[in-house]
């Protein structure tokens, strides 16, 4: 009976255990039990649970409702951020911050600096075929992002409305609602995001 219980230790992933950990420094920081997390993110309790012990390694929709639950940033949930900002601060390629989507293959790459107060954050996202990110839930108002398709085709949908992004197209919207970006070629696509929340903007009528 001993042998299965150490085997299924052994085959704990550290980067899921780390994302654990995580997650739950983050709740007990904003005093918030497993249930409460579970309504605001609309993550079962069962699954955050499973997470937060690292036996679970999320995939990205997950891992944003979570993020979008503890009222953090996708890249602050991921990585440690810096306690000060700097007024220089270099991220060599093998230093970035990447997130990869167990399930999907779809990666996440944080290429700007991961430091409190950061307005603006530049990411890479490698979509493999026929994946999709999932849905993204809405940001705050004042946050928008911009796209740069720079392979593949990108199928990008904001409130409902989907725009078919080619290679070498640009698309700029205000992220304050449900989005998503899917790849439904058989050839693997990347895009750049920009993220910015750099003032809040009124909301159209």
């Amino acid at each position: 009976m001993a042998r299965p219980a150490a085997r299924k230790a052994g085959v704990q992933d550290p980067a899921g255990r780390a994302f654990g950990d995580r997650v739950r420094r983050l709740r007990e920081q904003a005093d918030l039990t497993l249930e409460q997390v579970a309504k605001l993110s609309g993550v079962s309790r069962a699954m955050l649970s499973k997470v937060e012990r690292g036996e679970k390694s999320p995939t990205i929709g997950v891992a944003k409702h979570i993020a979008h639950g503890l009222g953090v940033s996708f890249s602050a949930l991921v990585g440690e951020e810096a306690a000060t900002r700097r007024a220089f601060a270099l991220v060599r390629k093998a230093e970035r911050q990447v997130f990869r989507d167990p399930e999907t293959g779809f990666e996440r790459h944080l290429l700007s600096p991961l430091m409190a107060g950061m307005s603006v954050e530049v990411v890479l996202h490698h979509l493999p075929p026929k994946a999709s990110t999932g849905q993204t839930p809405p940001h705050p108002t004042g946050v928008s992002k911009h796209v740069l398709v720079s392979k593949g085709r990108v199928t990008v949908g904001v409130d409902n409305v989907e725009t078919v992004l080619e290679e070498g197209d640009s698309l700029y919207f205000e992220a304050d609602v449900d989005h998503w970006f899917e790849n439904r070629t058989s050839r693997a696509a990347e895009y750049y995001l920009v993220i910015s929340a750099a003032q809040a903007l009124p909301r159209r009528d």
